[in-house]
Parts: C-alpha cells; structure tokens; sequence
C-alpha cells in the first residue's frame, strides 16, 4: 500500500509509520520534522501545515490510506481538501473528549458529544470541541472511506505524558520506601498501548474497515494496577493509603501533570472516564503484565528520578505521607 501519515515523527504517527514499513507498505510522512526523524525506512516531506502552499511538495498521487492525528481544525480540513479525493481509505484519530459526559460506565460509541469549535486554530481548553469538529470535516469529506478512533488514555514506551509510566516507575525508583496510593481499589483505570493502537489502525486500512470507535484500554481496576506495579517494580515497602477528600484537601493533583497520582479522578462525574465499552472496535490488546514491563524498561532509559510531566514526586510524597501520618 501506499501509506500517507500527517506527522509521523512523533510518538503515535511515528509508530504507525514503523509497523506500516515492518508490513512492507511505502510509507510517506508529511510534518516539520521537529518531533524527530521520522521511521527508519519511512520517507519524509518536511512541512509547515499552516502555510496555504503546505503540501505542495507532496507527490499528487492515489493514496491507499491516509492517517490524521492532528486536533487542529484549520489543518484537518486542509488536509482533507489536499488529499481526500485520492484517498481509497482514511483514519482520524481522535479522542474520547469528544464526548459530552463522563458518569456513565460502560457508555459506547452512540453517547452524545460535545458541540464543535467553530474555528481553524482552537487551544487547549478547546480539546474536546476541537476534536468533534475534526471528526465532522472528516465525515463530510471521506465519511464512506473514513474511521474515526476515539483513543482513551494511550501509553507504552515513548509516552511523552509520562501518565501510563508513573506508577511503575515509582515502584522501581524507590522500592522500599512508603507508596502513598488513594484509597480507592475499585476505580476503574484504562491504557491502551500505542503499539496495539497503531496495529489496529492498519488493520482496519489494509481491510478497508470504516465506522466509529473508542479504541480505550481494557478496564483494570485501580487496586490491582497497584499490585501488578508494585510486582513488576520490585516494590517491597508498605503501602499507604489516604482517602479521596483528604487528597482533594492537600490539593494532590488529579490523573495527569506534574505532582499528580496519575490514572486517578475522585470526581464521580468522571465515573465512565476510564470504562467506556470499546467492545465494537475489536482491538487487541496485550496483556498488561507484558505492557508494564516494557513500560519500565523505556522509563529506566530515560532514567527514573528525572523530573517528570506527570506523577509525583518522592519529595513531595514524603510531605504527603508524614502530613498523613501525623
């Protein structure tokens, strides 16, 4: 196949283009190419996407399928004016903040989202709304030749969040130190590992597949994620745990961001955010056991005490533990 990736230098786009070349599809990647290289046996055509000559240096030919990650309205659509056309199939990749609620566990495709940005360029407050007025452009252009991915939490080595990393990592780095962990066994969590996602994107291209998907991990609840941390990380220390209002009270931050227990929301408006069905995408995943300890070895080449976009630090646990205990 003649593969088209808009981006493809950076970690889900980058992906997609490296099992797309290992299949032995010529694959294109059109971004600036400030992520890094792109595929080793991928072609790149450097980019600025917001300039109105951006693709002119793109070869005007059939595409078999074409991949689009980009959450920015005015680029979306540019894309699909460019090259929607001459393209046999499409996957948009967007999210699931597209929906409008998140109380409902369970909840599938068919929930209602939330309304579209109107503009070209949205910021990040705009996410959600920007990412359903994507999906729309995209439906109207190649909606007979389109899949629309409304990806969950995504993780796996080259997560630039650090969020699906943390905890094991955590585990690793400090193993026989106290691990302050939320009292709250039972809360769903979700990763879907960017290798299994990107997997089931070409599928679905190679097979010609259309339709819309949550494409989330599967549901492990928050108790036994610890566990299984803990175990891969060698972590022998206590743990201890605090209640949801007394973290809220110590403003512990919240699934993501630095300073964070990530994979957690106490918000009972949040009670679906990490089980949503994703039975009708069909993905396959594996097993978490084999996802963390690959997590772990691409955290310890980065290196374990670095500072990190999301997650605790040991400093600031240590505070936490002894404010807890005291």
């Amino acid at each position: 196949m003649e593969i088209l990736i808009l981006g493809g230098t950076a970690w889900l786009g980058r992906e997609i283009a490296a099992q797309a070349v290992a299949r032995g599809h010529a694959v294109t990647c059109v971004a600036r190419g400030e992520s890094g290289a792109a595929a080793s046996g991928a072609t790149l055509i450097p980019v600025d996407r917001s300039r109105p000559d951006a693709y002119d240096a793109v070869p005007a030919q059939e595409w078999d399928a074409v991949f689009e990650v980009s959450w920015q309205p005015g680029f979306v659509r540019g894309a699909l004016a460019a090259f929607g056309a001459r393209a046999k199939h499409w996957s948009y990749v967007s999210s699931g903040n597209v929906y409008e609620k998140f109380d409902t566990p369970g909840a599938d495709e068919s929930a209602a989202v939330r309304p579209p940005f109107e503009g070209d360029t949205a910021d990040r407050a705009q996410y959600g709304e920007a990412k359903v007025a994507c999906e729309l452009a995209s439906t109207a252009a190649v909606g007979d030749r389109l899949v629309i991915a409304r990806a969950g939490l995504i993780g796996g080595p080259g997560d630039p969040s650090d969020r699906a990393g943390a905890w094991v990592a955590r585990a690793a780095l400090a193993p026989e130190e106290p691990l302050l962990v939320p009292d709250s066994p039972d809360l769903p969590t979700a990763v879907v590992d960017v290798r299994d996602l990107a997997s089931w994107l070409l599928d679905n291209a190679e097979s010609g597949r259309t339709g819309v998907f949550d494409t989330v991990g599967p549901a492990v609840p928050f108790g036994e994620w610890i566990e299984l941390v803990r175990e891969i990380g060698g972590h022998t220390g206590p743990v201890v745990t605090a209640s949801a209002s007394w973290l809220e009270n110590q403003e512990v931050g919240q699934y993501m961001g630095p300073e964070s227990l990530t994979m957690w929301m106490s918000d009972p408006e949040y009670a679906g955010w990490s089980c949503r069905s994703g039975q009708a995408a069909g993905l396959r995943h594996r097993f978490r056991r084999e996802f963390l300890v690959d997590v772990l070895a691409y955290e310890r080449e980065l290196g374990l005490a670095r500072e990190r976009r999301a997650g605790l630090s040991l400093a600031r646990e240590k505070e936490l533990i002894a404010a807890l205990q005291s």
